[in-house]
Parts: structure tokens; C-alpha cells; sequence
């Protein structure tokens, strides 16, 4: 079996010459240009009708699989369906909308609910100025970071509707339109309205940040995951939870919660009850209603027992699926939790420390370096191989709040545009120690015959991202990122998150590709 492919020069993103795929200089989705196509609308003065994602079927449920009439559906443009239509009414709110009945996308409208909060990122997703003025042309443009690239996304304004209503996402205040037109540019990158039912929250945090994402399983939390999501919530981070999966999908339970459903987190709070501190979390139904009814629900007496000023701040009556918990509760009713940032600053405490950001690219080609998981033996060694150096740090920097010192994510890349014909193969990755000793050698199939891995990503899943956040002491270390099976071909990109002294210069983690 022929050596991995070697290039000590790893193929990092950043130092790449090809600039395209940046927020600057985004790629242009299925080679269509927003300026071009506008100012071809204003010219002719007609208004914009995309023909890359149309106005009919095709563009709702290619293959028939929504529970959905249609022969019902007309397209209708905002200035259809309202006399009034505006893009944003008094700024962008997690209130804004609610899921509609026929789409099962509460992971990707949860992730819209926790977009509201950074201002700076939904500036990036969806420019607020682009629907004003006498040249309304009729033509919108979103922006999604994609595998490791932005892309520019264009749209038309022509939305699903039945008898007048809009069928899918639905905005609370009638002439409001960024919720339906956000949905419908996301459903043309994931190829059509029905291939954005059921997934996780990871992938559209992750498309809307371009940034670092971490996810929590609640049952054991290793850290003291509240300080955690208070910093992340003190930077605005992106942040959603899941609940457990029940016999059928979206059952309601006795307390309130969806069983199988996604909702964002959007705050957390400290409150002093009859003298002893209460840590709170906030969490909102993206159905727009619908919730928990336990202890610090909106009708709990708990409420009776804190400051009113406590009261005033925290506490709502409405039914708009808002609600507090304690995390006690959080943990015990969600399964994980999932926090997206563009800096990963927020995982540790200490301003002593910093972190640092490397992106690869990479490939598992079958009969080269698709060498399957360590169950395989004699080829495992052909998958591509990564070295990073942890540094050793000060005692205040590494005996901080957050021990962990690495976060290392891995993600599928896919060429296909439509969602729902993607299979995901099972991924993950192993961290062996280095010997000092080893130089650059590269590390044949004797190295891990019998030597354990020191981290791993844990059980290998079919799904397109995974992560592992952990610590390591000051060495030398292989990362190797695989599928489960040999021969499986597939393109993948691995981003190292490694904590670093903040009085340091930052670099990036000392990598070599072997």
C-alpha cells in the first residue's frame, strides 16, 4: 500500500493565495452576481425572477416527500401579500417569527433566533439597507459561510403562499419579510425548501458564523458549563440546545418540553432566592409558542421569592415560547448544548490567556489515504497525518476556570448542492503522544500498532461535523482524522483551537502536514 501523501507545508486556508471565499471577496453561488443581476432589473425595469432556484415546485419539495398540496402554492411577492411590505420593522427580534406547520427545520430557525443577538454577524448574513429606495428590484442577497468558504446568495422575492399566507416560516408583524426571505435563501444553498427538514443545530450556527463551535453533552458536563455560557453569552455568542429524542418526533411531555426539538438559548442569569444564588438559563421554542411549566416557568411562585427588580428584569407572562429554568433542570430535560462564536475567546476565563485558530484542508482518497479507523490495523496509517505542538503555559493561564487547553473540530466537505441526497460517512479523529525522540519521521503502521490513543473523538457518528474540546500537557502530538470504513473517499477540513498566553504573540499552532 503506497505512504501517505507528504507536504510539510500544511494546506492552511489562510496562507493559501487564492483569496476567494473570504467575507471580503465571497464566492458567487451558482455563478450568479447581485450587482449585475440588480442593475440588469433596474435597467429593463423589471423585477427579479431567478431562474437558478424558480418560483414553482421544483424549488419546495423535488421529491415529493412534505405533507404539502402543491398544486395549492402560489408565489407571491411581499407587495402580493401585504400593502405595506418592509424587509425589517423596528429592528431584527428573536419575536419575530414562529415555524410554520409543514417544514420540520427547527434546528436551522432555532439558529435564527440566536442570530438576532450579534448584530455584527446578522449584518453579515443579510444586509438591512438592500430592499429601501425607488430601484427595488425585487432581488435579495444573503451570505453563508460554507465548508470553509463565504458565498454570496441570491434570491428573488417571490415567496410560497397558500390562500395569501406564507406556507413556511411566519413573521408575528404581517408585513415583515427577512424571517420568509432568509429561510428561502437558505433552502436554495441546501437545493430546496424539503431539503432543509430535520438536522442539526452545529450546521447552521457554523454557516451563519464561520466561526468556532463547541457542543456540550448535559448529562456529565465536564466543566462548569453555566460560567461558560455566561462569557458566551457576555460576547453574544450563538447558542442553541436540543432536547431528548422521544418515540415519535415532537411529542409534548407533561412539563412543556418537545421531545427531538431544537430551541435557541438566549440569556442566562443569576438570581439570589430566599439567600442562596440560582443559576437561570433562558431558552425560546422556535414554534413562537409552547412552554416549560416547571420550576421558574413565567407562572412559577419561585418568582415571589427574588428581588423585584430581579422580577422586573427576568420575567415574562407572555406566550411566546420564552422560558427560564434552572440549569439544574436545563441539564437534566436537554440533551447537549451548542455554542457558536467567531472568536473562541470565550472558553476560558483568565485574561492571562488567548486562542489561537489554524484551519487544513485535506481528502481521504480511496487506495491512498482513506485508511479507515484504528480497528484497522494494517491501513490506518495511510490517513493524513497532523502534528501540533502544545505549548506549556504559566500556572495562572493553565490552572484557570477552563483546564481544557485544545478544541479540535472536523468536518465533512460536500459537493453536492442538495442536502438531503448527502451521506454523511461516520468521522472522527485520534491524538497520539510523539516520543521526543521522533523527529520527522513520518509514522508508519508499527507507530500505532501498540500504542493508545491519548484523545479521540469518541464514538464515530454519520454526521457532517464533530468535535472533541479536552486537555493536553505541553508536547508533541498526531492528530489523525478518519472515517470509520477504509476506502471511503471524502474531502474534510480540520480546525485546531489551542490556548495560548495572551501576553504572547498569537500564531497559529505549530502544524506539520506528514
Amino acid at each position: 500500500m503506497p505512504p501517505p501523501l507528504v507536504n510539510k507545508k500544511p494546506r492552511n486556508e489562510s496562507t493559501t493565495k487564492d483569496k476567494t471565499g473570504t467575507l471580503d471577496d465571497p464566492l458567487k453561488f451558482l455563478d450568479q452576481d447581485y450587482q449585475e443581476l440588480r442593475k440588469s432589473c433596474i435597467t429593463n425595469k423589471k423585477r427579479f425572477v431567478d431562474d437558478k432556484f424558480p418560483p414553482d415546485s421544483s424549488s419546495i419539495d423535488p421529491k415529493k416527500k412534505l405533507e404539502l398540496d402543491l398544486d395549492q402554492i402560489k408565489w407571491l411577492r411581499p407587495s402580493k401579500i401585504v400593502a405595506d411590505p418592509q424587509l425589517i420593522v423596528q429592528g431584527v427580534s428573536r419575536f419575530d417569527y414562529s415555524q410554520g406547520s409543514y417544514l420540520g427545520n427547527c434546528w436551522f430557525l432555532a439558529s435564527v433566533g440566536a442570530l438576532t443577538f450579534k448584530k455584527d454577524v446578522m449584518d453579515q448574513v443579510m444586509s438591512a439597507d438592500q430592499s429601501s429606495g425607488k430601484d427595488y428590484a425585487g432581488i435579495f442577497q444573503f451570505r453563508f459561510w460554507r465548508f470553509g468558504k463565504w458565498i454570496d446568495v441570491v434570491i428573488d422575492d417571490k415567496l410560497p403562499t397558500i390562500n395569501g399566507e406564507l406556507v413556511f416560516v411566519l413573521s408575528k408583524t404581517s408585513n415583515e419579510f427577512w424571517p420568509a426571505l432568509l429561510e428561502k435563501a437558505y433552502a436554495k444553498v441546501c437545493g430546496s425548501y424539503a431539503d432543509m427538514h430535520a438536522g442539526h443545530v452545529s450546521e447552521a450556527l457554523l454557516d451563519f458564523t464561520g466561526g468556532v463551535h463547541v457542543c456540550f453533552e448535559l448529562e456529565k458536563p465536564a466543566i462548569d458549563l453555566w460560567s461558560l455560557m455566561d462569557r458566551a453569552a457576555k460576547t453574544k455568542a450563538l447558542m442553541a440546545c436540543g432536547s431528548h429524542q422521544g418515540e415519535k418526533s415532537e411529542n409534548v411531555l407533561p412539563n412543556g418540553i418537545v421531545q427531538g426539538h431544537a430551541y435557541t438559548v438566549t440569556g442566562v442569569f443569576k438570581v439570589t432566592c430566599q439567600g442562596k444564588p440560582v443559576r437561570l438559563v433562558r431558552v425560546l421554542n422556535p414554534w413562537g409558542m409552547g412552554e416549560w411549566n416547571g420550576a421558574w416557568s413565567d407562572k412559577s411562585s419561585l418568582w415571589n421569592k427574588v428581588s423585584e427588580n430581579e422580577r422586573t428584569k427576568c420575567r415574562s407572562l407572555a406566550n411566546d415560547g420564552e422560558f427560564w429554568m434552572s440549569m439544574q433542570d436545563f441539564t437534566k430535560n436537554f440533551e447537549e448544548t451548542d455554542i457558536c462564536c467567531l472568536s473562541p475567546d470565550f472558553l476560558d476565563s483568565s485574561s492571562k490567556c488567548s486562542w489561537t485558530t489554524a484551519r487544513y484542508n485535506g481528502s481521504w482518497e480511496s487506495g491512498t489515504t482513506a485508511g479507515g479507523c484504528i480497528n484497522n490495523k494494517d491501513s490506518f496509517w495511510t490517513n493524513p497525518q497532523f502534528r501540533v505542538r502544545i505549548e506549556e503555559l504559566d500556572e495562572e493561564c493553565a490552572s484557570g476556570q477552563c483546564p481544557e487547553n485544545i478544541l479540535v473540530s472536523l468536518m465533512q466537505i460536500h459537493e453536492n448542492r442538495y442536502r438531503s441526497l448527502v451521506s454523511n460517512y461516520s468521522i472522527g479523529f485520534s491524538v497520539y503522544l510523539i516520543p521526543p525522540e521522533m523527529k520527522d519521521e513520518k509514522f508508519p503502521a508499527k507507530f500505532f500498532y501498540h500504542r493508545r490513543s491519548v484523545e479521540d473523538s469518541g464514538n464515530f457518528i454519520d454526521t457532517r461535523h464533530v468535535m472533541k474540546f479536552f486537555k493536553l500537557e505541553p508536547g508533541e502530538y498526531l492528530i489523525v482524522p478518519t472515517t470509520f470504513n477504509p476506502k471511503e473517499s471524502a474531502k474534510f477540513m480540520l480546525s485546531i483551537f489551542t490556548k495560548t498566553e495572551s501576553h504572547r504573540r498569537k500564531k497559529k499552532p505549530a502544524m506539520t502536514y506528514v
